[in-house]
């Protein structure tokens, strides 16, 4: 087949391209230029999408043997990631850009050029599987799976799709790296996000979005407790940088319950408060076989790198619902819900919706 390899810059991108040539497939690299400025984004050990990553990139490609090419996609990551995540925040929600960027760009735009350019995939070096049957699994290497931020992806997308890395751990790909000679085997994973240079989420919202004095409001007695900037600083779940000037009555800490964008209100109380025992979601996809036809049992994971909760999940006209067999804590609209098949294994995934408000 003729793919095209999404090159990073960092060592799973290069040794998945490095695979799809050791296979057979005719592979071009393409490296995404998705910053307007690329000095504003994350450089050396904590990089992503810099002219750093680009010339390693190369270089990689070079050793390789593959032709290599740099598309600028910086407008369109703009609008349809950076936007969309600040839009997110101010609707009082807690978006994963990194998901979005997957369903968006690399699997969105990308793949619509390269299938216009005439190949026949794209391969990434996303730790995850795609069997003989097309079923999107979790890699064998738990502590990088990267499955939840592909669940978004729909079947169109990842037939398309090849992620040659879903069988090894990240020991062997560094180790498979330095066999090839690429100088990127030992490059440290890139954190964080990419596009918030000093890793300050506040500080990035806040010259985005301005000061937007409110309340912090007590769940249990309604007193006001703290005021906020912003409440677009907060996250469900969240226990520290409270601007909490008053203790609770019980001495025990306190964490965000509720954001509430048109009051500009944050409501905090117990730990137990956060406690959910059903989790609804908008635009669904369904990917792990027939769309099914009323409730099935499943596996549901709610954040990234969270561990998952039995439950009973179901398509509805609005979306996806679960109702989960034990509470969970501290679910934030925004996030992705990911079903699960529900087997021994449990890794393949069924679905996925984003989590609502």
């Amino acid at each position: 087949m003729r793919v095209l390899a999404a090159m990073s810059g960092g060592v799973d991108s290069a040794v998945a391209a490095a695979r799809a040539v050791a296979a057979g497939h005719d592979v071009t690299g393409v490296h995404l230029a998705l910053s307007r400025n690329p000095q504003t984004y994350r450089t050396g050990a904590r990089g992503c999408c810099t002219v750093e990553d680009a010339r390693d990139a190369r270089r990689a490609a070079d050793v390789i043997g593959i032709p290599f090419y740099v598309w600028d996609m910086a407008e369109q990551f703009h609008s349809d990631v950076v936007d969309d995540f600040v839009a997110e925040y101010a609707a009082g929600r807690t978006p994963n850009p990194c998901l979005r960027c997957n369903e968006k760009i690399k699997f969105a735009a990308v793949l619509d050029r390269a299938v216009a350019l005439g190949f026949d995939a794209v391969v990434t070096g996303h730790h995850a599987r795609l069997g003989p049957d097309g079923l999107l699994r979790r890699s064998v290497d738990l502590a990088k799976d990267q499955s939840y931020v592909l669940a978004v992806l729909n079947r169109a997308q990842l037939d398309r799709a090849m992620f040659p890395l879903g069988d090894s751990t990240k020991a062997q790909v560094r180790a498979e790296a330095a066999r090839y000679g690429l100088a990127v085997a030992d490059k440290p994973d890139s954190h964080d996000i990419c596009f918030i240079a000093d890793g300050d989420t506040r500080g990035f919202l806040a010259d985005r979005l301005g000061n937007v004095p409110g309340d912090v409001v007590d769940a249990t007695t309604g007193a006001v407790v703290g005021r906020h900037d912003g409440a677009y600083a907060f996250t469900v779940g969240q226990r520290r940088g409270l601007g909490i000037g008053v203790p609770a009555p019980d001495g025990r800490p306190r964490y965000v319950l509720s954001i509430t964008p048109t009051s500009n209100t944050v409501t905090v109380g117990p730990a137990e408060a956060l406690d959910v025992d059903a989790v609804t979601g908008v635009r669904p996809v369904w990917i792990g076989g027939d769309r099914p036809t009323g409730p099935v049992e499943a596996m549901l994971q709610v954040r990234a790198h969270g561990s998952t909760t039995p439950a009973v999940v179901e398509l509805t006209d609005a979306g996806m619902h679960a109702q989960l067999h034990r509470p969970v804590r501290g679910v934030a609209a925004g996030q992705a819900m990911v079903a699960y098949r529900p087997d021994p294994a449990g890794d393949v995934v069924l679905g996925s919706a984003t989590i609502a408000g």
